[in-house]
């Protein structure tokens, strides 16, 4: 990992970035703090055009974004021109949509819809990237969620962009989470667990009780391109917070 692979998801600073002077803000701060990429989603309705100016007058490049799984099916061709436009390969949606989340019959058949539309991705240089939540990793049949999704879709066109925090929360092991799709990520969403008042809670990198060290080593050897610094919920000002954990991850940076 270099310092100039660890990232930004714009969501930890979605109340900033609602519209174009917001965002313009939010990403020179962010560089600022030392990010120089970042990953676009929960953004305001800011036009493409506008977001690439932004991030060129920052200083900041998009590495990954998130987007919904019917943008990606219904408006297929502005999906890809987008990503162009943004020099960004890594079209992400952040979790299964909810029709599909019916059983193991849902899970299936979202594995092969979504490899189907990966595989037309690939065709325009793109990769398709899945962000977990705790939720997959419940049991059908003996395999959970994840497996499902990993072993009914395409490998050679359906990616994963693991959260350790939610996969910690579902009960599984980061580090072998991250072998167990070696070659299928790109982008990884990275994530600290802490304990507070007995309850699991959102923590700066480093401020929690995960062991990041074996973290970023299974991700070296795994061959992850960007290390995303993702805080659903900030104790206080959460640009703060982006920093605390920069300050951590540039310390282990190679």
């Amino acid at each position: 990992m270099e310092k100039s692979t660890i990232g930004a998801q714009l969501y930890t600073l979605r109340d900033y970035c609602k519209d174009e002077e917001g965002l313009k803000r939010t990403l020179h701060k962010v560089r600022e703090i030392g990010y120089e990429t970042v990953q676009v989603s929960g953004i305001g309705p800011i036009a493409p055009e506008v977001v690439k100016r932004a991030a060129d007058d920052a200083g900041v490049s998009i590495c990954a974004t998130h987007v919904s799984f019917d943008e990606i099916r219904d408006s297929f061709e502005a999906t890809v021109e987008k990503h162009k436009l943004w020099g960004c390969s890594y079209v992400g949606i952040g979790g299964i949509p909810v029709p599909y989340r019916e059983g193991e019959e849902g899970y299936v058949r979202f594995a092969h819809e979504a490899s189907e539309q990966a595989r037309k991705l690939k065709e325009q240089g793109l990769q398709f990237i899945y962000h977990n939540h705790a939720f997959e990793y419940q049991k059908y049949a003996g395999r959970t969620a994840m497996d499902i999704l990993r072993e009914e879709s395409d490998p050679g066109a359906f990616g994963f962009e693991l959260d350790t925090y939610w996969v910690q929360a579902g009960g599984a092991n980061p580090v072998e989470a991250i072998y167990g799709v070696k070659g299928r990520m790109g982008v990884i969403h990275l994530k600290d667990m802490a304990i507070v008042d007995n309850k699991q809670v959102f923590a700066e990198i480093g401020e929690g009780n995960m062991n990041f060290r074996e973290i970023l080593k299974a991700c070296r050897e795994t061959g992850v391109e960007w290390y995303v610094v993702e805080q659903d919920v900030c104790p206080g000002d959460p640009f703060e917070s982006l920093a605390i954990s920069y300050r951590y991850l540039s310390g282990l940076a190679e």
